[in-house]
C-alpha cells in the first residue's frame, strides 16, 4: 500500500477501495544524542505509517524526512530543519495534489513534536480550500493514553529517551548504538519554566529523558501498540462524516434560495 510503487491505474482502484483515505508521514533529520542515528524521527515514521498502511488498506504516502527542528540549534552536527512556513507550504501543496488524485480523508502522521504547529496550519488551509477534503493531524506520542504514558515516563520535554531509544533497538536496530547508552542520560530541566527554551540551553547531550533503560523488548511492545492504535483511529475515520453538512463558502446570510445545502 506504497503510493510510491503503485501505477496510476492501481491508485484508481485503492482510494475508492479505502475510502478516498491517505496516509502522510512526517518526520525530521535532527540530533538524537550520542546513541541514535539524526533519522529516528523519520524512520519512525516510515516504519510505523507502512505497518498501519498493510493493515489497513490505505495508501502511505512518501514520508517526509526533514521538519521543524529549529529548537535543536546549531550545538551538535546532524540536523537538518526548515522553516516553518516552509513545512506549512510544503505539506499544503502535497495535500492539494493529493486532493486532485482523489483523495478525500489526509490522516497526516507526526513524529517530530515541533512540527505539529507548521502541520496544524496547513491543516487549516487545506479544509479552507477544499471543502470535501477532510484532514487529521496526528501525533505519534499521543495516539493513545497508553502510548503518550510510555513516551512521557521520563520528562514532559522528552527526546531520545528510553521510548524512542526502545523502538529504535526494536524496529530499527542499525541506528542505535547500544554501547552509548550507559553515559546518554539527562533529566528533563523544563519544569517551572515560562520561556520555551531551545535544546541547548536544557541539554548537556542533546538527550532529555533516560535512554539507559531501553529495550528492544519494552519498544517491540509500544510498537505494536503504536500500529494497533493509529490503526483504529485510521479506520474510524475513514467511517466518519462532517457532523453537519454545510458548505465552508457559503454564507448563512445567503437567501434561501440560492442555498443548495
Amino acid at each position: 500500500m506504497q503510493w510510491s510503487t503503485q501505477s496510476w491505474t492501481e491508485l484508481s482502484g485503492d482510494l475508492p477501495a479505502a475510502r478516498w483515505s491517505a496516509i502522510l508521514p512526517v518526520g525530521a533529520t535532527e540530533q538524537h544524542g550520542p546513541h541514535l542515528g539524526c533519522g529516528m524521527d523519520f524512520v519512525l515514521a516510515d516504519r510505523l505509517c507502512r505497518a498501519v498502511a498493510e493493515r489497513t488498506g490505505v495508501p502511505m504516502l512518501p514520508a517526509l524526512p526533514y521538519g521543524c527542528s529549529l529548537g535543536h540549534s546549531r550545538r551538535w552536527p546532524g540536523t537538518l530543519a526548515v522553516q516553518p512556513v516552509s513545512l506549512i507550504q510544503f505539506v499544503k501543496d502535497i495535500g492539494d495534489w493529493a486532493h486532485h488524485g482523489g483523495v478525500r480523508r489526509l490522516f497526516i502522521v507526526n513524529t517530530h513534536v515541533t512540527n505539529a504547529a507548521p502541520l496544524r496550519c496547513a491543516l487549516e488551509m487545506l479544509r479552507a480550500e477544499h471543502d470535501d477534503m477532510m484532514v487529521a493531524l496526528v501525533n505519534s506520542a499521543t495516539i493513545s493514553d497508553r502510548v503518550r504514558a510510555a513516551h512521557f515516563a521520563d520528562g514532559e520535554d522528552w527526546h531520545a529517551n528510553d521510548a524512542e531509544t526502545s523502538l529504535m533497538l526494536a524496529v530499527a536496530p542499525e541506528i542505535a548504538r547500544p554501547d552509548r547508552l550507559p553515559e546518554a542520560d539527562d533529566p528533563d530541566r523544563t519544569g517551572d519554566l515560562v520561556f520555551s527554551h531551545p535544546v541547548n540551553r536544557t541539554s548537556r547531550n542533546g538527550v532529555t529523558g533516560n535512554p539507559s533503560r531501553a529495550t528492544a523488548d519494552k519498544g517491540r511492545r509500544l510498537f505494536d501498540w503504536m500500529v494497533e492504535d493509529l490503526s483504529a483511529l485510521v479506520r474510524k475515520g475513514q467511517a466518519e462524516e462532517p457532523p453537519l453538512d454545510h458548505s465552508y463558502f457559503q454564507s448563512c446570510n445567503t437567501p434561501d434560495t440560492e442555498r443548495t445545502t
